[in-house]
């Protein structure tokens, strides 16, 4: 009988110390109102293969236009100039060698986005385009540990008047935002990284929401094909907001409708 009570003692401890360790925030959380009853355009409202290709102002202007919200991505040039662009490398874009913070912004303004007449926008022009009228999902890139495009981002995002949340697969980003914009919703980006045969212990502690202790986000944006994961579940039930990335077609919306609270999409027209 004592060893069966060590055993529930130790067991408790650790569902505890698990459940502290993802639970998102609790106190002091922001308004999350103007963000539900939304669906949102992932990179805009783009076809690659159009004059509106991916993070681009007419894929931003399409989205806004259509009604709906947008979700994109910034990152900085050489010269650190908070630009909206998905990848790292240039190469799938803009067919150019290279990863982009080792352009300035001038000579990013010479290439081309897909086959279209389009350039890589600032987040200044992109939140122009916007001018409030739709709601923003901002994911920061951050392929390194280093937080100077938070306090570039937040340079400008600050002077926005428009409503706009950011997400990040890196919890160095969210950390930056709990320390100095409590005020601004945050949210954890996350999948299931196994199943892409990735096996980094690091990325293990983000599959499971393990960094949310440190970040304390108010929405986990996980990707819809893993919506079983425990943790993500959890983090719903304790009343953060989830947030379905990227889904590709009604039958994917369908299955997986009832388990998020707000969505992404691309490649069709979300209703």
């Amino acid at each position: 009988m004592k060893s069966l009570m060590i055993i529930f003692g130790i067991l408790m401890i650790l569902s505890a110390g698990y459940l502290y360790m993802i639970c998102p925030r609790i106190f002091g959380r922001p308004d999350i109102s103007g963000f539900l009853g939304v669906y949102y355009a992932h990179r805009g409202l783009f076809d690659n293969r159009t004059n509106a290709p991916e993070n681009s102002v007419n894929a931003i202007r399409k989205a806004v236009e259509a009604g709906y919200g947008i979700e994109f991505d910034i990152q900085l040039t050489k010269d650190d100039v908070p630009v909206v662009f998905h990848d790292a490398s240039l190469k799938r874009m803009c067919n150019v060698e290279g990863n982009i913070w080792e352009y300035t912004w001038e000579e990013l303004q010479k290439l081309r986005l897909a086959d279209s007449d389009q350039t890589i926008p600032t987040l200044e022009k992109v939140l122009s385009v916007v001018n409030g009228k739709v709601p923003l999902i901002i994911e920061y890139k951050m392929d390194r540990a280093d937080t100077v495009i938070c306090e570039l981002g937040n340079r400008i995002l600050k002077h926005y008047k428009g409503r706009y949340c950011v997400e990040s697969f890196h919890p160095f980003a969210l950390r930056w935002y709990r320390k100095h914009r409590p005020d601004i919703v945050r949210g954890q980006l996350s999948e299931d990284f196994a199943k892409g045969g990735k096996k980094n212990p690091v990325l293990k502690i983000v599959t499971y929401l393990l960094t949310n202790f440190v970040t304390r986000p108010d929405f986990i944006a996980y990707c819809h094909r893993d919506a079983g994961n425990i943790s993500r579940r959890i983090c719903r039930k304790l009343g953060a907001l989830s947030v379905a990335w990227t889904v590709k077609n009604q039958k994917q919306y369908e299955r997986v409708r009832s388990q998020f609270d707000l969505f992404i999409f691309d490649s069709f027209l979300l209703r």
